[in-house]
Protein backbone atom coordinates (compact mmCIF):
# COMPACT_ATOMS: atom_id res chain seq x y z
CA UNK A 1 0.00 0.00 0.00
CA UNK A 2 1.27 3.68 -1.07
CA UNK A 3 0.56 6.71 0.51
CA UNK A 4 -2.42 7.59 -1.53
CA UNK A 5 -4.15 4.43 -1.21
CA UNK A 6 -3.63 4.59 2.56
CA UNK A 7 -4.89 8.28 2.73
CA UNK A 8 -7.72 7.26 0.48
CA UNK A 9 -8.87 4.36 2.29
CA UNK A 10 -8.60 6.94 6.18
CA UNK A 11 -10.64 9.08 3.99
CA UNK A 12 -13.34 6.25 2.52
CA UNK A 13 -13.67 4.68 6.42
CA UNK A 14 -12.01 6.95 8.69
CA UNK A 15 -9.43 4.34 9.50
CA UNK A 16 -7.19 1.16 8.56
CA UNK A 17 -5.06 -1.04 9.66
CA UNK A 18 -1.29 -1.21 8.04
CA UNK A 19 -0.30 -4.88 8.80
CA UNK A 20 3.74 -5.42 9.43
CA UNK A 21 4.33 -1.50 9.47
CA UNK A 22 7.67 -2.14 11.44
CA UNK A 23 9.59 -5.33 12.46
CA UNK A 24 8.57 -6.79 15.63
CA UNK A 25 12.11 -7.14 17.03
CA UNK A 26 12.09 -3.31 16.74
CA UNK A 27 8.25 -3.13 18.53
CA UNK A 28 9.63 -5.48 21.54
CA UNK A 29 12.62 -3.42 21.93
CA UNK A 30 10.69 -0.38 22.56
CA UNK A 31 8.48 -2.13 24.97
CA UNK A 32 11.50 -3.34 26.56
CA UNK A 33 12.98 0.39 26.98
CA UNK A 34 9.67 1.22 28.76
CA UNK A 35 9.13 -1.55 30.95
CA UNK A 36 11.06 0.87 34.32
CA UNK A 37 8.32 3.09 33.16
CA UNK A 38 5.35 1.04 33.06
CA UNK A 39 6.26 -0.51 36.17
CA UNK A 40 6.21 2.72 38.15
CA UNK A 41 4.06 4.96 36.87
CA UNK A 42 0.90 5.69 38.97
CA UNK A 43 -2.48 4.43 37.59
CA UNK A 44 -4.99 7.74 35.76
CA UNK A 45 -7.17 9.39 37.56
CA UNK A 46 -10.60 10.29 36.44
CA UNK A 47 -13.17 7.99 34.20
CA UNK A 48 -12.30 9.18 30.76
CA UNK A 49 -8.50 7.52 30.92
CA UNK A 50 -9.81 5.25 33.63
CA UNK A 51 -8.18 4.05 37.35
CA UNK A 52 -7.06 1.05 35.70
CA UNK A 53 -5.00 2.33 32.78
CA UNK A 54 -1.73 3.93 33.22
CA UNK A 55 -0.38 6.32 30.56
CA UNK A 56 2.88 8.76 29.89
CA UNK A 57 4.72 10.77 27.43
CA UNK A 58 7.79 12.12 26.48
CA UNK A 59 8.63 8.83 24.64
CA UNK A 60 11.65 10.20 22.44
CA UNK A 61 13.26 10.36 25.51
CA UNK A 62 12.42 7.38 26.79
CA UNK A 63 12.87 4.92 24.33
CA UNK A 64 15.20 5.50 21.04
CA UNK A 65 13.26 3.38 19.08
CA UNK A 66 10.42 5.24 19.15
CA UNK A 67 11.62 7.51 16.42
CA UNK A 68 11.29 5.23 13.92
CA UNK A 69 7.52 5.03 14.77
CA UNK A 70 7.33 8.99 14.70
CA UNK A 71 8.75 9.71 11.56
CA UNK A 72 7.41 6.31 9.38
CA UNK A 73 8.01 7.44 6.23
CA UNK A 74 4.83 5.45 4.64
CA UNK A 75 2.69 7.20 7.35
CA UNK A 76 3.82 10.42 7.35
CA UNK A 77 3.55 11.06 3.45
CA UNK A 78 -0.45 9.97 4.27
CA UNK A 79 -0.66 12.17 6.58
CA UNK A 80 0.40 15.27 5.24
CA UNK A 81 -1.56 14.47 2.13
CA UNK A 82 -4.71 14.60 4.74
CA UNK A 83 -3.61 17.43 6.71
CA UNK A 84 -1.92 19.95 4.39
CA UNK A 85 -4.53 20.90 2.93
CA UNK A 86 -5.30 22.69 6.08
CA UNK A 87 -2.19 24.14 6.90
CA UNK A 88 1.42 24.61 6.07
CA UNK A 89 3.20 21.77 7.72
CA UNK A 90 1.99 19.36 10.28
CA UNK A 91 3.48 18.73 13.86
CA UNK A 92 3.76 15.70 16.43
CA UNK A 93 0.51 16.11 18.59
CA UNK A 94 1.20 13.38 21.13
CA UNK A 95 3.64 10.27 22.02
CA UNK A 96 2.09 8.34 24.96
CA UNK A 97 2.45 4.95 26.11
CA UNK A 98 -1.16 3.33 27.54
CA UNK A 99 -1.51 0.30 29.21
CA UNK A 100 -4.88 -0.81 29.98
CA UNK A 101 -4.55 -3.51 32.77
CA UNK A 102 -6.86 -6.54 33.74
CA UNK A 103 -10.65 -5.24 34.84
CA UNK A 104 -10.81 -1.89 33.20
CA UNK A 105 -14.03 -1.09 31.84
CA UNK A 106 -14.54 0.14 27.76
CA UNK A 107 -13.51 3.72 27.23
CA UNK A 108 -16.53 5.89 26.16
CA UNK A 109 -16.45 6.34 22.93
CA UNK A 110 -15.49 10.03 21.68
CA UNK A 111 -13.26 11.94 18.80
CA UNK A 112 -10.21 12.96 19.41
CA UNK A 113 -11.06 16.16 17.75
CA UNK A 114 -13.10 17.28 20.08
CA UNK A 115 -10.02 18.98 22.32
CA UNK A 116 -10.38 21.57 20.37
CA UNK A 117 -13.36 23.52 19.75
CA UNK A 118 -13.36 23.50 16.24
CA UNK A 119 -16.81 23.17 13.82
CA UNK A 120 -17.20 19.09 12.93
CA UNK A 121 -17.30 18.22 9.37
CA UNK A 122 -15.54 20.48 7.40
CA UNK A 123 -11.77 19.62 7.82
CA UNK A 124 -9.28 16.98 9.48
CA UNK A 125 -7.56 18.57 12.13
CA UNK A 126 -5.56 15.43 13.54
CA UNK A 127 -4.38 11.55 12.61
CA UNK A 128 -3.53 9.23 15.35
CA UNK A 129 -1.85 5.94 14.85
CA UNK A 130 -2.11 3.23 17.53
CA UNK A 131 1.46 0.67 17.71
CA UNK A 132 0.42 -2.31 19.62
CA UNK A 133 3.39 -3.50 22.32
CA UNK A 134 1.48 -6.61 23.12
CA UNK A 135 -1.15 -8.49 20.58
CA UNK A 136 -4.45 -6.39 20.98
CA UNK A 137 -7.58 -9.05 20.84
CA UNK A 138 -11.17 -8.13 21.31
CA UNK A 139 -10.70 -9.89 25.12
CA UNK A 140 -8.01 -7.92 25.89
CA UNK A 141 -9.52 -4.29 24.56
CA UNK A 142 -8.47 -3.88 21.34
CA UNK A 143 -9.32 -0.29 20.53
CA UNK A 144 -12.84 -0.11 19.10
CA UNK A 145 -13.38 1.94 16.13
CA UNK A 146 -16.71 2.87 14.18
CA UNK A 147 -16.00 2.86 10.01
CA UNK A 148 -17.92 5.96 8.78
CA UNK A 149 -18.08 7.64 11.54
CA UNK A 150 -15.81 10.41 10.71
CA UNK A 151 -16.13 13.39 8.72
CA UNK A 152 -19.56 14.82 8.42
CA UNK A 153 -21.03 11.65 9.91
CA UNK A 154 -19.37 12.86 13.00
CA UNK A 155 -22.19 15.16 13.17
CA UNK A 156 -24.91 12.47 13.19
CA UNK A 157 -26.19 11.18 17.22
CA UNK A 158 -25.30 7.65 16.39
CA UNK A 159 -22.86 5.80 14.22
CA UNK A 160 -24.81 4.01 11.60
CA UNK A 161 -22.39 0.73 12.09
CA UNK A 162 -21.21 -1.04 14.45
CA UNK A 163 -17.59 -0.86 16.02
CA UNK A 164 -14.92 -3.13 14.83
CA UNK A 165 -12.07 -4.02 17.08
CA UNK A 166 -9.33 -3.41 15.72
CA UNK A 167 -7.24 -6.67 16.51
CA UNK A 168 -3.04 -6.32 15.55
CA UNK A 169 0.19 -8.02 16.70
CA UNK A 170 3.19 -6.00 17.57
CA UNK A 171 5.03 -4.29 14.02
CA UNK A 172 1.06 -3.80 12.99
CA UNK A 173 -0.29 -0.02 12.68
CA UNK A 174 -3.59 1.02 13.41
CA UNK A 175 -4.55 4.60 11.50
CA UNK A 176 -7.34 6.87 12.44
CA UNK A 177 -8.45 9.98 11.85
CA UNK A 178 -9.71 12.60 14.62
CA UNK A 179 -13.37 12.50 13.42
CA UNK A 180 -13.46 9.22 13.53
CA UNK A 181 -15.59 7.59 16.63
CA UNK A 182 -13.20 5.27 18.85
CA UNK A 183 -12.99 3.99 22.66
CA UNK A 184 -10.31 1.65 24.25
CA UNK A 185 -12.48 -2.14 24.89
CA UNK A 186 -12.75 -3.24 28.12
CA UNK A 187 -9.86 -5.64 29.15
CA UNK A 188 -11.73 -8.91 30.15
CA UNK A 189 -8.48 -10.83 30.06
CA UNK A 190 -5.76 -11.77 32.80
CA UNK A 191 -2.60 -9.87 30.71
CA UNK A 192 -1.76 -6.44 30.44
CA UNK A 193 -2.76 -4.69 26.53
CA UNK A 194 -0.09 -2.13 25.87
CA UNK A 195 0.29 0.05 23.23
CA UNK A 196 1.78 3.46 21.49
CA UNK A 197 -0.16 6.56 20.34
CA UNK A 198 1.51 8.98 17.99
CA UNK A 199 -0.99 12.03 17.08
CA UNK A 200 -0.12 14.03 14.13
CA UNK A 201 -2.17 17.23 13.72
CA UNK A 202 -2.21 20.98 11.69
CA UNK A 203 0.84 22.68 12.70
CA UNK A 204 -1.09 25.76 14.44
CA UNK A 205 -2.82 24.10 16.41
CA UNK A 206 -2.23 24.23 20.47
CA UNK A 207 -0.83 20.38 20.36
CA UNK A 208 -1.64 17.80 23.19
CA UNK A 209 1.37 17.06 24.70
CA UNK A 210 3.68 20.51 25.03
CA UNK A 211 6.67 19.76 22.91
CA UNK A 212 9.11 22.27 23.94
CA UNK A 213 8.51 21.14 28.09
CA UNK A 214 8.51 16.93 26.69
CA UNK A 215 11.91 17.76 23.88
CA UNK A 216 14.00 21.59 25.70
CA UNK A 217 16.07 22.36 23.21
CA UNK A 218 18.87 20.51 25.05
CA UNK A 219 17.00 17.28 24.01
CA UNK A 220 15.88 18.65 20.75
CA UNK A 221 19.40 19.23 19.34
CA UNK A 222 20.14 15.73 19.43
CA UNK A 223 17.40 14.54 16.97
CA UNK A 224 17.62 14.29 13.38
CA UNK A 225 16.46 17.68 11.92
CA UNK A 226 13.23 16.58 10.49
CA UNK A 227 12.26 15.12 14.04
CA UNK A 228 13.02 17.90 15.66
CA UNK A 229 10.77 20.12 13.26
CA UNK A 230 8.35 17.69 13.66
CA UNK A 231 7.89 18.53 17.73
CA UNK A 232 8.12 22.18 17.02
CA UNK A 233 11.39 23.49 16.24
CA UNK A 234 10.25 25.34 13.07
CA UNK A 235 8.17 27.96 11.98
CA UNK A 236 4.49 27.37 10.62
CA UNK A 237 3.79 30.13 8.10
CA UNK A 238 2.74 32.79 8.28
CA UNK A 239 4.79 33.70 11.32
CA UNK A 240 3.68 31.23 13.84
CA UNK A 241 5.98 29.94 16.40
CA UNK A 242 8.38 32.44 16.30
CA UNK A 243 11.47 32.23 19.12
CA UNK A 244 12.62 36.46 18.81
CA UNK A 245 11.00 36.38 14.89
CA UNK A 246 12.65 33.91 13.62
CA UNK A 247 12.50 30.45 13.57
CA UNK A 248 12.78 27.99 16.51
CA UNK A 249 15.28 26.17 15.15
CA UNK A 250 18.19 28.33 15.59
CA UNK A 251 17.67 27.46 19.51
CA UNK A 252 18.83 23.85 18.22
CA UNK A 253 22.52 25.78 17.20
CA UNK A 254 22.72 27.60 20.68
CA UNK A 255 22.15 31.30 19.26
CA UNK A 256 19.15 31.73 21.62
CA UNK A 257 21.28 34.24 23.65
CA UNK A 258 21.69 35.87 20.62
CA UNK A 259 20.36 39.79 20.13
CA UNK A 260 18.41 38.49 16.63
CA UNK A 261 16.30 40.70 14.22
CA UNK A 262 13.09 39.46 12.75
CA UNK A 263 12.75 38.35 9.48
CA UNK A 264 9.42 37.41 8.05
CA UNK A 265 8.39 33.81 7.62
CA UNK A 266 5.16 34.30 4.88
CA UNK A 267 3.23 32.03 2.64
CA UNK A 268 4.26 32.82 -1.18
CA UNK A 269 1.49 34.57 -2.07
CA UNK A 270 1.42 36.70 1.00
CA UNK A 271 5.27 37.68 0.17
CA UNK A 272 3.97 38.53 -3.39
CA UNK A 273 1.31 40.79 -1.81
CA UNK A 274 3.48 42.39 0.18
CA UNK A 275 5.75 43.19 -2.30
CA UNK A 276 3.72 44.65 -4.73
CA UNK A 277 2.58 46.64 -2.09
CA UNK A 278 5.81 47.85 -1.50
CA UNK A 279 6.81 48.54 -5.08
CA UNK A 280 3.75 50.55 -5.62
CA UNK A 281 4.40 52.70 -2.37
CA UNK A 282 8.17 53.11 -3.81
CA UNK A 283 6.43 54.08 -7.14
Amino acid sequence: MDATALASALGETGYAILRGALAPSLIAGIDRELEPDFRDTPFCEGSFYGDTTKRFGRLLTRSQGVAALVSHPLILAAVEQLLLPWCDCIQLNVAQAIAIHPGAPAQMPHRDQEMWRVPAGEAEYLVNVIWPLTPFTKENGATCVWPRSHGRHALAPEPSEASVAAEMEPGDALLFLGSTLHGAGANRSQSVRRGIVIGYSLGWLKPHENPWLAYPPAVARHFPRELAALVGYRQHRPNLGNFEGQCPSILLDGKGDQRLGAIDALLPEQTAMVDAYRAGQAG
